[in-house]
């Protein structure tokens, strides 16, 4: 059996920063498995701008972006193979895949690092009654048909969901010359980032209508028409609310889901809110050796996060394939979110081991104001910033090791919001 200290599952932009980081670290024998044709991941087919202000602290397209870290892994001459699917992962880190040049394969890992992003919710999901007619589409897949592939997919459009793909597709079509008639949102909050709602909707004329969901999909072979209706709290549709829109594209963005399969066959315990795997400060997960980042993790807003976060990784990835069965065990603390914030990563924190500062990153249940993100250590409140805060745009709060020295026997860090 082949092996290699690092193998990667995964080459977009988590895998990508990933490879570089452990690299940079000081390992040499590094794979990246990637499943398409090319490296790059889903940035591949985000043309629109707005990607690196914080990385490289200018603006970039998806495809810009993607090339920065696909330059450092050719620079680096970091292998990797393409059209690749990995089909097992197992707690001893051995990583079976197959492609048409070498067949099934198994090799075996110092390290893993799960990178696999995350794939759209389908139209099952919802239930919505009606036909299955040609001209329904998740927003990922209309984008790719329209960015890479070269087809319209429609000409008067309905999104139903307001996560970010949905916002920034509304725009594209309309750029397209389609007619996007309406955004309708099942909760009463958008799930996409403020800067989208505005450039996306509001500077298109493009409305956004909250606390709205589809009860009825028309025409049987094509796509003729949609009925539109409020919903209660309950998101029970409100009788005499319906509105009707003819369209002949239905684009769905109702949420992502991240791509886990491997990670369970391994062994890895989940977090039933991110459904990604759950990790302490290092991300590495509870299966030894085998490490998790990016929107396999938790979905993100900001490519730029999962830059940061993958690095992370694969430093840490890097560390352990150095160190082996020689890490320091340490003093651990469980990380608890309440009071309307709905998880933490990582949700575990080393104390002992840590780095200097601990970034975690987290999103709330609801739409806030004046409340306060508040950080306590067992009982005791270490801190509270004050802000806005909504689920579509992800938090964070870094924690200082140094701040740990005068609570040797913490147990618990709880991170929550509340009022004065």
């Amino acid at each position: 059996m082949r092996q290699h200290d690092i193998v990667i599952i995964g080459g977009g932009p988590a895998g990508l920063s990933a490879a570089a980081a452990a690299r940079k670290a000081g390992v040499q024998d590094i794979l990246i498995l990637e499943r398409d044709g090319v490296l790059g991941g889903i940035l591949n087919q985000c043309i629109h701008n707005g990607f690196g202000l914080h990385t490289f602290k200018e603006e970039l397209t998806g495809p810009e972006y993607a090339s920065r870290y696909i330059d450092m892994v050719e620079e680096e001459k970091i292998p990797y193979k393409l059209n690749t699917i990995v089909v097992d992962v197992n707690k001893n880190r051995e990583v079976t895949y197959i492609n048409k040049e070498e067949g099934l394969v198994t090799i075996q890992a110092g390290a893993v690092i799960l990178a696999m992003g995350c794939r759209e919710r389908p139209r099952g999901a919802l239930n919505t009654p009606g036909y299955r007619p040609a001209g329904i589409y998740s927003a990922g897949t209309a984008q790719r048909l329209m960015n890479i592939e070269g087809y319209c997919v429609g000409k008067e459009v309905v999104i139903l969901g307001s996560g970010d793909i949905g916002l920034i597709m509304a725009r594209r079509m309309t750029l397209e010359g389609a007619k996007v008639k309406v955004v309708a949102e099942l909760m009463p909050y958008s799930g996409g980032l403020k800067r989208n709602i505005v450039q996306c909707l509001d500077d298109y004329g493009i409305p956004l209508k909250l606390s709205h969901t589809i009860i009825n999909i028309e025409g049987k072979e094509r796509l003729t028409g949609i009925t539109l209706a409020e919903v209660d709290a309950n998101r029970n549709p409100i009788p005499g609310t319906e509105e009707h829109y003819s369209c002949d594209a239905l684009l769905l963005s109702v949420g992502l889901i991240p791509e886990n399969e491997l990670s369970k066959g391994a062994g890895v315990s989940m977090n039933r809110i991110t459904s990604g795997p759950n990790v302490d400060d290092c991300l590495e997960t509870e299966v030894e050796g085998i490490y998790a980042c990016g929107n396999v993790l938790h979905v993100h807003d900001l490519v730029d996060f999962v830059s940061q976060e993958a690095a992370l990784a694969g430093e840490n990835a890097a560390a352990y394939v150095k160190e082996g069965q020689n890490r320091k065990k340490s003093h651990k603390v469980a990380l608890a979110a309440e009071n309307g914030v709905r998880y933490t990563v990582p949700q575990v924190l080393n104390v002992d081991t840590m780095k200097d500062t601990v970034t975690v990153r987290f999103r709330v249940a609801d739409v806030y104001k004046d409340r306060y993100i508040a950080v306590y250590y067992d009982d005791k409140l270490i801190s509270r910033k004050k802000k806005v805060l909504a689920p579509g745009e992800m938090e964070q709060v870094v924690l200082k090791k140094s701040s740990f020295e005068g609570y040797p026997e913490i147990k618990q860090i709880k991170i929550c919001t509340e009022v004065e």
